[in-house]
């Protein structure tokens, strides 16, 4: 992880400004609402097409990472993952109290949104490390269950601790939460950087993680609650290029499924790369195609795809960098042995570093570190376009090497999820806390109002993917 931290640091360095078709600014701005970025005072405000839904401060400085929503309107629960990341630069907490672990908030009433539970990791003054990063739920028989990743490192306890598991299917009663075990990477320091949840093909409930090691480790959560061997762990994902300016394996992923040719369909952001791996078979992982090679791909971060999986927007980690979108159907077709050029691109401010991100086809939730929530439309894939958004950082937002990336210290925007029932978008901001927004015409997403596949994050944990054979329990 060291190496990770120092490729991140070596990264926010360059000051490499990347000059791309597509490129936009926010042409939605409300000056009467300080829709701008203020280079003077710390502020809020956005777009005029943006309402604040709620907001609920969470704590100290860098305490705030990922966040997760549940996606049924009967449970009406976001997870905000908690970590500690002033103590890696020998700092101490604003208030400090260590918040290592995970919080849920309430938003049954949105307009009154309140954190209801806490979880917080034992004796967190041992566990040294960053704590919770990444979360994700997931459904099984009948049951929620909510996964906060860990990352702790060496010279405290639980290094190998990838993730803890909590039941959280009596909530609103929060006495019933309980933690029913953790993950580990088996061998492996600095647990799981990030997760996915996802229903396979073939009926098996599975929790993707990153770990330190040249590969992703799959879990099937059903054994982990049998208490399976090895928790369950079923498969790895290998990353072809393993290394990377010291750095292996991958940072981010999504999986989902591909009717048309009905297969399952990993994407991996390698580090140095991005990798696209049809994992039908887990058993034997087949890499379908890859972006490498192109300039600019340096840390490469989180990749997204459209719900046809033949647009992926990309997102490489250094300040000035804007998120690229690829055409990934030269790659899968074979006619090209590794995509290597973006066909469009999209930064919200020609300083700034865009962060997470969700794809709910044409738009694209962003979440822009000090640039807060952007929404971009990608229709046209080559022209894309911002379309709303809202500065949630309550920070003075400078420009250059001061701007809204990581020299200016990854602050401000760090998570970004959607509910597709009724178009609600949740923001956690790791100065301000929890944000929830509605956008003018957003009222909810679903693929076959475009023609499209209805394939996006959102997991059916019921029926598993669409256009996918039906599993006979």
């Amino acid at each position: 992880m060291s190496n990770r931290l120092r490729g991140f640091v070596i990264a926010a360095a360059l000051s490499v400004v990347t000059t791309m078709p597509g490129l936009a600014q926010n042409p939605d701005a409300d000056p009467s609402r300080s829709g701008s970025r203020s280079l003077r005072a710390p502020h809020l405000g956005g777009s005029r097409n943006v309402t604040v839904v709620a907001h609920v401060p969470l704590g100290g400085w860098s305490q705030v990472m990922d966040i997760e929503m549940e996606q049924e309107l009967s449970r009406p629960y976001v997870y905000v993952a908690r970590a500690d990341f002033l103590p890696l630069m020998n700092q101490q907490t604003p208030d400090g109290r260590m918040s290592k672990g995970v919080d849920i908030i309430s938003i049954k009433d949105p307009a009154h949104a309140r954190r209801i539970y806490s979880w917080r990791v034992e004796n967190q003054e041992l566990h040294t490390g960053l704590g919770g990063m990444d979360n994700k739920y997931f459904k099984l028989k009948g049951r929620y269950y909510d996964v906060q990743s860990l990352q702790f490192f060496q010279g405290g306890p639980d290094t190998d601790v990838g993730a803890t598991v909590l039941d959280v299917t009596n909530l609103p009663d929060t006495a019933g939460v309980k933690e029913v075990g953790r993950l580990h990477a088996f061998g492996l320091t600095t647990g799981f950087h990030n997760i996915f949840a996802y229903r396979h093909s073939n009926g098996q409930t599975l929790l993707i993680a990153t770990t330190s090691a040249s590969s992703a480790n799959v879990y099937d959560m059903e054994k982990f609650l049998a208490r399976g061997p090895q928790d369950g762990m079923v498969a790895k994902v290998p990353n072809p290029d393993s290394v990377s300016m010291g750095m292996k394996g991958y940072h981010d992923l999504y999986v989902g499924y591909d009717p048309t040719n009905h297969r399952d369909v990993f994407y991996g952001a390698g580090l140095n790369g991005y990798y696209v791996y049809d994992i039908s078979n887990l058993a034997d992982p087949k890499l379908l195609t890859s972006i490498t090679g192109g300039s600019g791909i340096f840390i490469a971060h989180t990749i997204t795809p459209d719900p046809t999986g033949r647009y992926a927007v990309a997102e490489v980690e250094y300040q000035y960098s804007p998120l690229r979108i690829y055409d990934l159907k030269p790659g899968l077709d074979g006619t090209v042995k590794t995509v290597s050029r973006p066909i469009g691109a999209w930064a919200n401010s020609w300083d700034g570093n865009a962060h997470n991100h969700e794809v709910r086809w044409p738009y694209v939730f962003v979440a822009g570190y000090m640039d807060g929530l952007q929404v971009f439309n990608m229709m046209d894939p080559t022209n894309p376009y911002t379309v709303g958004g809202y500065y949630t950082c309550d920070c003075v937002l400078g420009v250059g090497k001061e701007g809204a990336g990581q020299v200016g210290g990854m602050d401000g925007a760090f998570g970004v999820d959607v509910r597709n029932a009724d178009g609600l978008i949740v923001v956690s901001d790791r100065r301000s806390g929890f944000w929830a927004f509605k956008m003018d015409g957003f009222d909810g997403w679903n693929g076959h109002q475009w023609g499209l596949p209805n394939a996006s994050s959102v997991q059916d944990w019921d029926n598993g993917p669409e256009g996918a054979p039906k599993q006979v329990s």
